[in-house]
Parts: C-alpha cells; structure tokens; sequence
C-alpha cells in the first residue's frame, strides 16, 4: 500500500471517529440530534475534504512523471481487504465500548481482570491510569483503553500471520502503480513512524503531557479508543513494507 493511500484511509477513519464521539458528547449535553447532527456532520466533511485534498496531492505528486491517473487510481484499490474489514470493525467495536458500556462497567467481573492484564502487559495503560489518578478521572477510560489494547493486539497477531501476502501485494503493485518512494524508503518511513508512536502510546510518555481537560473531551476519547489500534495498523504496514523491499525469496 503506497503511503497516499495509507494517510487518506487513516485520515477518514481519524474524522468519522472524532465526528462519532463529537456527537455523542453533544447528545449527552443535551442537544438535539437533528441540529447536532448536521453541524457536525459538516465539519467532518470539510476537515475529511481537506485532509484527502492534501493526501490527493502527495499522491499525484510522488508518483512517476507520466503515470496515467486512471493506472494509479482504480475501483478494486477502494476495495478494503481483510486486514481493513478485521480494523473498521475494531474501530467500531472500539467506539461502542466508550459511548455504551465502559462507563456502566468500571473494574467489576471480566472488565476488572483485562484491566488489570493490560495494566501489567502495557507501560502505557499504567501511565494513563497514573494521569488520570491525577485527574481523579475515570468514567469508564481505564476499561475503554485495556479494550482498546486488546484489539490492537489481537489485530497485530491477527495480520502478522499474513504479512507475505501483504508483502507480495505491494510487490504486485510495484509493477503495476509505480511511485516515487521505493519500497525501502517508504519502510524506513513508516518503521520511524511507528517507533515514535510506540514511544508515546505504548510506553507512554504522550499521557503526562496532557491536561486533565483533554481526557474530558475528543481529544483523550481518540487517544484511549483510537490511537492503539492506528498505531497496530501502522506496524503492520512498516513490516509488510520491509519485507517486501527484501528480495523475493
């Protein structure tokens, strides 16, 4: 997958959740939903509408002079494959738990012991509990981000079973949607990405930065239901780059 494509799924994705939980924080304070709805709806085009015109013109302008529009852009690329499937639904998943049930749900039965498995097996979930122990806040954000986690790593097993197929897939496309960035190139990128977000997501150092007002709003909403499963699926994508910028055994 060339990194045009990756930014403008990523960038839709990051809109329709951030639009989602911004609707359901104004149902919640009352709002209607027929107003609400609109106004959001929106500014999620517009703020989708400007991300994918940037995203657009990255595109065009990284692939090789000459390269027909319709050779880099065709209706089977919009397709999502299995590996897209299995992230929009833990993406949903995801968003289900914050808004519906994690709140209802706090450290009792099963939602105690993930949180507890995931406080042990993530550095960054022990530094959000730590923030958000500062904050005297938790409202279901504890459960919401062990969730979180697990589906990120479920989603990170589940795809690392397949990242020939997704290395050779890049090398088909190789021959057929040349681009300027080399398969090295963009795995160096993407590799530097994910070590950065590993950084501040998995071992944590982002959550100190914050304020306690930024877990009250979309902002720790995206952060805690989101982010880990952005940064699995960039992980998975730097890997099936590195090996497919290796010799085709």
């Amino acid at each position: 997958m060339g990194i045009a494509r990756l930014l403008a799924k990523g960038w839709i994705v990051f809109c329709l959740f951030a639009g989602a939980h911004a609707l359901r924080i104004a149902l919640a304070s009352g709002l209607a939903l027929q107003s609400s709805s609109f106004a959001i709806g929106i500014c999620v085009l517009l703020f989708a509408a400007m991300g994918l015109l940037f995203v657009g013109g990255f595109g065009a302008s990284g692939a090789l002079p000459g390269t027909p529009f319709l050779t880099r852009i065709r209706p089977h690329h919009l397709i999502p494959g299995f590996n897209e499937i299995v992230f929009a639904l833990f993406v949903i998943l995801s968003f289900l738990n914050q808004a519906l049930f994690a709140a209802d749900n706090i450290g009792t039965g099963a939602p105690g012991a993930l949180e507890s498995a995931i406080y042990f097996a993530v550095p960054g979930q022990r530094a959000l509990v730590s923030s958000l122990d500062v904050c005297s806040m938790d409202g279901g954000r504890i459960f919401s981000a062990a969730f979180t986690w697990l589906l990120a790593i479920i989603y990170l097993a589940s795809a690392a079973s397949r990242l020939k197929l997704a290395a050779g897939i890049i090398r088909l496309e190789r021959g057929t949607r040349p681009e300027l960035l080399g398969p090295a190139l963009r795995a160096f990128l993407l590799g530097t990405v994910a070590v950065v977000g590993i950084q501040f997501l998995f071992v944590g150092s982002a959550y100190p930065w914050l304020d306690c007002s930024a877990f009250a709003d979309i902002t720790g909403a995206l952060l805690i239901g989101l982010a880990p499963l952005m940064l699995a699926y960039l992980i998975v994508a730097a890997l099936a780059s590195l090996l497919a910028s290796s010799s085709e055994n």
